[in-house]
């Protein structure tokens, strides 16, 4: 057998070997860039027994391209799918602030919330994701909401997508011991939750005693830490380098992941350089959101953008420091567009921050990094893994990244699953406060 209409019912049969497929060479810890293999599925598990070519169990796939399920380990699914109640006025930064803060308080209700979690996880399964991390508004009172919200999706959703928390409250709402100590309460139930602690970091005058209130709070949970950091065009903006010298300081040790840090790729080589330098001594690992920095970014009425708003990623990845990409906000004035669909991000990001063309290991970025930075399952086509990929007809990058592949097959333990995404009209009844 080798067509790609059929191969679905060829897998539902049961165990079975998929020959001649493409898959890239990092994933399988070789080196190269591409290499065309056989994989076997049974029991619902990777195998290193195929079946034999004259088995009706065995699948010639002619250079098909399979890519694990994917790790999106950067989102804000309670914000999700707000866009036609809320738009952005202008599609800037503040813009999206201020309607965002108006939409969640006259409209974040519990079921609210539930109501877009669910549709945006029915997108993500869909499109063949098997992970998400996502950051949630942790404002008091929506602390209690949301984190009510998502423990119970957490569990309605295991076995399909590994769901993970991390809470996001602006640089101020690190309460100091002085003050009305609300973060202490979004800090215990983050991890009664087990999730990871967050916050926004931007320059405020005392940005160094609400990140060392922000650590001791980590440590005392024994909480990963998660940033929002320097989402600007300001080159001045450097709190990125704060956090590093922060964490080498205290000799903190769980892991450290930052997001955006789009300032970096403004600023004189020697600043840049120099903080760099320091995100690699200690350890903490990068998230590039491209699709949502390239919307906000650069942005002036009237005016053509004069930078992608993207990280340095590949002076990163030259310093050791890991680095992955995720979707980020969807549909919601951050970003108008999007479905959480990791190989549309694969996509987009290859062509905004020139991953071609500069090595072969940048599928790992999509993958098996994010899922290793979260704690995830990032076993992927090895004997004993769960068999969950995704399937495509494109045999080669240019083939891959050309077209949506809208008929991509998602396996997920070793049988397909019904790709039908959920109709918009399904939140109608949400989009007027």
């Amino acid at each position: 057998m080798s067509d790609f209409t059929t191969l679905p019912a060829a897998i539902d049969r049961g165990d079975f070997t998929l020959a001649d497929v493409t898959i890239p060479a990092c994933l399988l810890g070789q080196a190269g860039d591409l290499v065309r293999t056989t994989i076997t599925v049974r029991n619902g598990a990777f195998s290193d027994t195929p079946f034999e070519d004259s088995d009706a169990r065995r699948v010639t796939m002619n250079g098909a391209m399979a890519l694990p399920a994917f790790t999106d380990m950067h989102t804000h699914l309670d914000k999700g799918h707000i866009w036609p109640r809320s738009p952005n006025p202008d599609g800037t930064f503040m813009g999206a602030l201020e309607t965002v803060k108006e939409d969640r308080i006259a409209a974040w209700s519990a079921e609210d919330v539930r109501a877009r979690v669910e549709f945006a996880l029915r997108c993500a399964h869909a499109h063949g994701t098997k992970a998400i991390r996502t950051h949630l508004d942790s404002i008091p009172p929506q602390d209690d909401i949301s984190w009510g919200v998502f423990r119970e999706m957490r569990e309605e959703w295991a076995g399909r997508i590994a769901l993970q928390a991390a809470c996001l409250v602006g640089m101020e709402g690190v309460t100091l011991p002085s003050e009305y100590d609300t973060y202490a309460h979004t800090a215990q139930l983050v991890a009664e939750a087990g999730g990871v602690l967050g916050t926004v970091t931007y320059p405020i005058p005392d940005l160094q005693p609400r990140l060392d209130r922000f650590f001791v709070l980590a440590e005392k949970h024994h909480l990963h830490a998660d940033f929002h950091v320097d989402e600007t065009g300001d080159p001045s903006v450097a709190t990125l380098r704060t956090i590093a010298e922060t964490v080498l300081a205290r000799g903190f040790e769980a892991p450290v992941t930052v997001g955006h840090c789009c300032s970096l790729a403004v600023q004189k080589d020697e600043e840049w350089k120099h903080t760099l330098d320091l995100v690699a001594k200690a350890g903490i690992n990068v998230v590039s959101l491209p699709m949502c920095n390239l919307y906000l970014q650069a942005r002036e009425p009237r005016t053509t953008p004069r930078w992608r708003g993207v990280t340095l990623v590949h002076e990163m990845v030259e310093r050791g420091i890991a680095v992955a990409f995720a979707s980020d906000n969807t549909r919601d004035p951050f970003y108008a567009y999007g479905d959480l669909d990791m190989l549309e991000v694969m996509r987009e990001a290859t062509r905004i921050a020139h991953l071609d063309h500069t090595g072969t290991d940048w599928p790992k970025a999509f993958t098996t990094t994010p899922a290793q930075i979260c704690g995830f399952d990032e076993r992927c086509f090895e004997p004993g893994a769960p068999a969950d990929f995704v399937l495509t007809r494109a045999r080669s990058w240019t083939e891959l990244f050309a077209r949506p592949q809208a008929d991509r097959i998602v396996v997920r333990n070793g049988h397909t699953i019904d790709r039908t995404l959920p109709d918009y009209a399904e939140l109608d009844h949400l989009m007027e406060i």
